[in-house]
Formats: C-alpha cells, structure tokens, sequence
C-alpha cells in the first residue's frame, strides 16, 4: 500500500474521533514507531496531557535549541513532575556545524539576513528533527488550522516527503478558545510567556510577544517581512 494510500486510511479511521482517542488508536496501532515532538508550547502541551494520561506508547522529545527561553524550561520540568516522568528526550544541534556557524558568522547573524536565519533554523532545528524521526513511521505534532494561512487547507494526516514520515496533528481543528478551555480544565502545567502575549513560542531572539489584532505568526522572527514565517520543519 502507497503511503498516500495509508494516509487516507487513517484519515476514514479517525474521522469524528476526539483527539485522545485517535491518540489513543494511532499510538497502539505503530507501537515502538510512533514519536511526538514537544516544544513545550500549550498546543503540545494539550498533547502531552493525553498522551502521559493515558500512558501510551509514544516516544515524546525535544529539540533544544540552546536559545530557549527561561520559561520553556520550567515548563519542561514542571510536566515532568506533573506526569511523573522520568524524561523528555533532548534532541541538540550538531556542535561542529554549530560552531563554525556561529563563528563565522556572529551569535546574531540571524538578524542581518533570511538566508543566515534558515541556516541557523537548520542547525538547531531541523537537522536534529531529521535524527529524532529518523526510522519512525508517524509523527505527532500540535499544529493548529488556525495557526497561519498555509495551515488551514490541511488534512489531520499528511505524508511528509521530506522527511518520509506520515504527520498526525490530533488538534488540528481546535480553535485557540477550545485549546484554553482544554489546559485549565486538565489542569495542564502551561509557558507562563502564554499569559504574557506570547502566542507562539520558539527561540528567545526570534520570539516576541503579539500585539492586539496582528497575526498568530507576528511574533515569530518578526524582523522579517513575509508572509510565510516557518522554520523549516513543517514544509508545505
């Protein structure tokens, strides 16, 4: 069976269900194959919840960026404690590639150029993603609809070609109401940068926090001026 063709079964098998039972099904049906990727934002926080709740089998990690706010890591600590975890695994960049980036081209290169930002996005982020997916079959993720333009034509799974890995996004339809509601009824430990205008939540220079009225994305390398604000790891 083409992956296409599996995707689309899994779309008809977990048509209508909640998210914690299509975590649930999903995670016991690619037992051992199955990981989720946290960077401790209150989307992924919501999934963490139903996965550590229900004790699944899926492999849960990070990608420690090494510029990650305060916050982040509290945050990190604070599910640990919450669920009783012994970890969350870390993912980290590649030290060699990191060090001649970062000498040759300053700590803050990021800033003079959307080609060093990439680079520096590739370093910390998406060469170690790579590592973490690599020889898995699904990957969870809490991408949202309402998150950005381009997010809102997708499907809860999808086939990720460059990775070659099949993408589940449980809460895809969540709206941002729905996603609160979720966190305080469970009592879901969440970045305290939340209740400070941080919408979306990556690495301390790149992130700031959202006026009224601008865009979910807005606080995201907000130096830059286009509209496809992405990082490199969801690639569309």
């Amino acid at each position: 069976m083409s992956q296409l063709n599996v995707v689309k079964e899994l779309e008809d098998l977990l048509q209508d269900q909640l998210p914690a039972v299509g975590l649930h099904l999903i995670s016991n049906k690619f037992a051992g194959s199955i990981v989720f990727s946290t960077s401790f934002g209150i989307e992924d926080q919501a999934i963490s919840h139903m996965i550590f709740d229900q004790q699944l089998p899926v492999e849960v990690f990070t990608l420690d960026t090494g510029r990650m706010f305060t916050e982040t890591y509290s945050t990190w600590r604070q599910t640990l404690e919450t669920y009783n975890q012994p970890l969350i695994k870390a993912y980290y960049p590649n030290a060699e590639a990191l060090q001649e980036f970062v000498s040759a081209k300053g700590p803050n290169s990021f800033y003079e150029s959307v080609e060093n930002r990439k680079q520096c996005c590739h370093i910390r982020k998406v060469e170690p993603l790579q590592r973490a997916l690599k020889g898995k079959q699904i990957w969870i993720t809490g991408l949202r609809a309402e998150q950005s333009p381009n997010r809102q034509g997708m499907t809860q799974f999808e086939w990720d070609e460059a990775n070659q890995i099949i993408k589940y996004h449980p809460i895809l339809h969540w709206t941002w109401d729905e996603l609160k509601t979720f966190i305080q009824q469970n009592h879901v430990p969440y970045n305290v940068l939340h209740d400070k205008g941080f919408v979306s939540i990556g690495c301390s220079p790149c992130t700031r926090a959202i006026k009224p009225g601008e865009d979910f994305r807005a606080g995201r390398w907000w130096w830059e001026d286009n509209s496809k604000k992405e990082c490199g790891l969801h690639v569309h």
